[in-house]
Order: C-alpha cells, then structure tokens, then sequence
C-alpha cells in the first residue's frame, strides 16, 4: 500500500499548493471561477481523454481476426487480472512502446507500437501487455486526470493572481514579489509533484503487472530492451505532444536520461532492479499466457512468394507495411 499512500500524499500536496495560491491572491471569487473553468476543461478532457489520446498517435483498432494470438494473449492476461478485455490499438511507430487509456476498465484500450509487436518475443510482449493492465486495474488514468485537474487549477490561479493581483492584494503579505513567485514557482511545484506521482504510479503497475504475468522477469527483460530499442527512433506523435508522455510505459520523448524532477518515469535500471527482486519471490514464470498453437512460424514457411502478397492485397498486417508479414496472425 506504500504507493497508494504516496499517491494520496502527492494529492493531498497538490490541494494545499492549490489553496495556498488562491491564498496568496487573496480573492475567493477569482479562486472559485479559475477552478471552475480548469475543472469544465479537465472534465472535458476526462471524458473524451481515450478517443483524444488515440487519435494523436494515430492508433488503429485491431479485433480477434487481424492478430488471433495477440488477442488471446491480451484475453488471457486480462482475465488473470479480473478486468475485462480492453479495446486494442496498434500504432504505426519504430520505436517500441506502449500505453493504456480509458476512465474506467469498461471503457479501456491498450495500444501498442509497431516497433515493441516486431522486435520483441512473446514472452516481454505479455509483461508490456501485463503492466499497461495494471495501470487499468489501479485506475491509474483516473488519478492522472486528477492531478491534471488540480494542475491546471493552479496554473490558471498564477495567471489571475498575474492578472488581477498586481500585488496590492492585502491578503498577500509578500506584494508584488509574492505574486511573481506564485506565477512562476506555483505552476512549476505543480508539475514537480504531478511528475513524481506518474512516477510512483509506473513502480505500483510494474510490481501487479509482474504478478498478472506472474513472471517478473519477463517484464524486466521487456523493460530493458525497451529502452534500448528506443535509441535513435524518434516517435514524432509523441515529441509532438510532450503532455501524453507519463502514459507509456517507457519515456517516449528523447533527451531525458536521468531520474530527476521532472521525468515521467523512474530510471530503467531501478524498476529491473525492483522486479527482479520481486522475480526471486515468485518463483519460475508459468507457461505462455496464450492458448495458440506451440508452432508460431508455421504460416511462414508454407509458401514462398506466391501466398505472402495475397493476405497483404487483401488485408495488410494491422502494423506492418505490405512487404512484411503480421508475425502475431
């Protein structure tokens, strides 16, 4: 429960920055109206968050016909969770990665990268799949949106108190110095704290994502390669909206190396190091959470050229070009 309780203390630190600006303005009326606008849009956002994220990375819906083991896979791990099965996306992008969105797991999508679906195996694709679950499972896109909320609340307070403040409020006992430090350091302690609690959102689904697999080391592998992988393939979608980066598993955006304040993620080597330590608990992996023949290649070999094009003319690989087979058919 340690990281529930971070999460409600990181909240419960956002609340009090909120009302100590709205202090430091000093005016209940500008405080109430800032709120009640940050909420409408976050509110907004919440609502549509799925489609909205969807559509800015260009993600393609993919049913039980298009990738049967990836489907029963996604099915099987979905049912270890007690959730029920997700809506699943493949984005056509190099770089390997993968997030989940949806307010609730009724209405809940898992997207998936073209790039993780072909250099990967199966084994760290299920982890990957496995921990975007547990960000279902913990509601974690719920409690995103609430900092988002909360955020931009406080964003638009500095902005009034900028506004409207002009440092003569008598309630401000800092004047116009008090109000240039609210403009610029409420906003940034804000992002401070949304940034850490992405963070310890993304340990808390790496540990329940281990244990739907029920194969820590799994996901750890996957981790690793993930960011490995990731060196020198830009995803454009997501440099060009930085805002949707604390929703993949990995840390799309290229330039931030280190665990600091303002990463969305933890360090790589620090949550292998977690899950490893959680690998020597549990034990051997199980066998393969898909119920699919033990003979994946088999559609491969069959025919050389003359049946590899026919699929592709009729139905190209949800995520690959026409040239390359769909290797989870």
């Amino acid at each position: 429960m340690s990281g529930y309780l971070r999460t409600a203390i990181l909240l419960a630190g956002m609340t009090a920055l909120f009302v100590g600006v709205g202090f430091m303005i000093g005016g209940q009326q500008g405080m109430v109206i800032a709120f009640l606008v940050a909420c409408g849009m976050n509110v907004f956002a919440w609502w549509n968050s799925d489609r909205m994220l969807l559509r800015m990375h260009n993600a393609q819906p993919i049913g039980p016909n298009d990738a049967p083991r990836l489907y029963q896979m996604t099915q099987q791990l979905a049912a270890n969770a007690g959730l029920p099965m997700p809506a699943l996306y493949v984005i056509h992008e190099d770089q390997p990665n993968a997030f989940a969105t949806g307010r609730s797991p009724d209405r809940a999508a898992v997207a998936l990268n073209t790039g993780l679906l072909d250099m990967m195996p199966e084994r760290e694709v299920a982890g990957v799949i496995a921990h975007e679950l547990a960000h279902i499972k913990n509601r974690d896109t719920l409690i995103m949106t609430m900092t988002a909320t909360i955020a931009g609340a406080i964003g638009m307070l500095a902005q009034f108190g900028f506004l409207f403040g002009r440092g003569d409020n008598r309630q401000n006992p800092f004047g116009m110095i008090g109000t240039i430090l609210m403009i610029v350091l409420a906003p940034l302690a804000a992002m401070v704290v949304q940034m850490a609690i992405s963070r310890s959102r993304e340990y808390e689904a790496d540990r329940i994502g281990a244990e739907i697999a029920g194969d820590a080391e799994g996901l750890a592998s996957a981790l690793l390669h993930l960011e490995g992988y990731k060196a020198g393939r830009i995803n454009q979608a997501a440099e060009a909206n930085p805002a949707t980066a604390h929703m993949f598993i990995i840390n799309p955006l290229s330039g931030l190396r280190m665990d600091g304040l303002f990463s969305t993620h933890p360090k790589t080597e620090n949550r292998v190091a977690a899950l490893r330590a959680l690998a020597g608990q549990m034990g051997p992996p199980p066998a393969p959470p898909r119920p699919a023949s033990p003979r994946p290649a088999s559609p491969r070999p069959a025919s050389p050229r003359p049946t590899a094009p026919r699929p592709a003319a009729q139905r190209p690989g949800p995520w690959s070009n026409p040239p390359r087979r769909n290797p989870w058919g």
